[in-house]
């Protein structure tokens, strides 16, 4: 809800392409202290960093709440908090994905991530929804009195969450005391050489990048841009594409959760992305508002299944020693997209949105067919997950 509402107020405060690229980057400054966030996840336990990091969404919504109410909001405000609140929130989905493989057996992973991205998708959609209508009918001003809302009722829901015991540091002395004090950062390096000298890792994170550097640009952070300059509709519009992306997404987690999953995982997530990078080129290229949210709709359910399975592909390749840091790198990825984002509004301002798109998606396309092909032994003769989930549930 809160994207939506900011999104489409800076671009229509602005109306400037760079400017709403700018003011997505910038929600993704944090990707950088990301696997930081791993280790002290791994350290202090993912209850205790998820309640602080959403005690500050609190914070900041209050901060916009009040300058909006009082008249003295102006995108440039938008832009300060967007950059605050971006050095913290990319990494709540680390500690989630940690929390979901600290307590979910092997086994029920697939189910459990889909669980997790159904609930996060069915949110996607109706706050897309919502949030255009309020900030339509109530300004933005009151709107922000429920994203509020919304936040101080995360946060009570996340002190519910199972208290686990922090690892103990393997820099501290049997009576606690603390023997080597980059310790931390010697867990953030193991973590890195971890992902870098384990192929399927390796070839995960590089997708992951792509997908973020070439993907998330179209179907997230540009759609302000679209339903205003392509389809020339207004809020709503702008909201019935970016719920049209997540209903798609919540129908494959939907659908994850019914079936269990792909077999293959490393597959699904190879063949899901480049399936989503055709769609995406599809979608810089229809001229009907409806056709757009359609293709979304395709775009959003392929996506799900592809980053379900490599966020399931991860967190069993990782092990358990090394999963909250491997996340952590993992989101290192996401920086791809901040990146993403200015190479497209700069090439929006010099060739147009249909040819910037097409451009984005067909180099997609390629690099994913390069991946696939180069980590093929990896990626192509695994044994499928529902085989030895069986084995597992026949043991146990």
């Amino acid at each position: 809800m809160e994207t939506v509402i900011l999104g489409w107020y800076v671009m229509v405060s602005t109306g400037s392409v760079l400017v709403l690229t700018a003011f997505g980057s910038l929600q993704y400054l944090g990707t950088l202290a990301a696997p930081m966030f791993g280790v002290l996840g791994d350290r202090l336990g993912g209850r205790a960093m998820l309640c602080a990091m959403r005690a500050s969404y609190v914070c900041f919504a209050a901060i916009l709440m009040l300058l909006a109410l009082t008249g003295t909001l102006t995108p440039a405000w938008v832009l300060v908090v967007a950059a605050v609140m971006g050095l913290i929130r990319p990494n709540d989905v680390v500690m989630r994905n940690s929390l979901i493989g600290e307590t979910i057996p092997r086994h029920h992973l697939l189910g459990a991530l889909a669980l997790s991205r159904a609930t996060m998708d069915s949110a996607r959609v109706t706050g897309a929804l919502a949030g255009a209508w309020l900030s339509t009918v109530l300004g933005i001003g009151f709107t922000y009195v429920f994203v509020a809302g919304f936040y101080v009722a995360s946060l009570g829901l996340t002190f519910g969450v199972t208290r686990r015991s922090p690892m103990p540091d393997p820099g501290a002395s049997p009576g606690g005391v603390s023997v080597a004090g980059p310790s931390r950062w010697r867990d953030l390096k193991d973590g890195l050489v971890h992902v870098v000298t384990t192929p399927m890792l390796l070839a995960m994170m590089l997708l992951a990048f792509l997908v973020n550097l070439t993907a998330y640009p179209t179907s997230s952070g540009l759609l302000p841009y679209a339903a205003q300059r392509v389809y020339h509709v207004d809020a709503t519009g702008f909201g019935w594409l970016a719920a049209g992306f997540s209903f798609g997404g919540l129908l494959a987690s939907l659908m994850t959760v019914l079936t269990g999953g792909p077999r293959h995982s490393e597959r699904s997530t190879l063949v899901g992305t480049a399936l989503w990078f055709a769609l995406l080129l599809g979608f810089g290229n229809v001229a009907t508002l409806k056709a757009g949210i359609l293709t979304l709709l395709f775009a959003g359910f392929v996506q799900n299944v592809a980053m379900i399975a490599m966020t399931a592909v991860l967190l069993d390749a990782a092990g358990a020693r090394f999963r909250t840091r491997v996340m952590g790198v993992r989101m290192l990825a996401v920086y791809g997209m901040p990146l993403g984002l200015i190479a497209s509004g700069l090439l929006i301002e010099r060739i147009g949105f249909a040819m910037t798109i097409s451009a984005l998606s067909a180099i997609g396309i390629v690099f994913t067919l390069l991946i696939g092909i180069r980590w093929r032994a990896t990626m192509w003769q695994r044994p499928p997950q529902s085989r030895t989930a069986r084995s597992v549930t026949q043991r146990t």
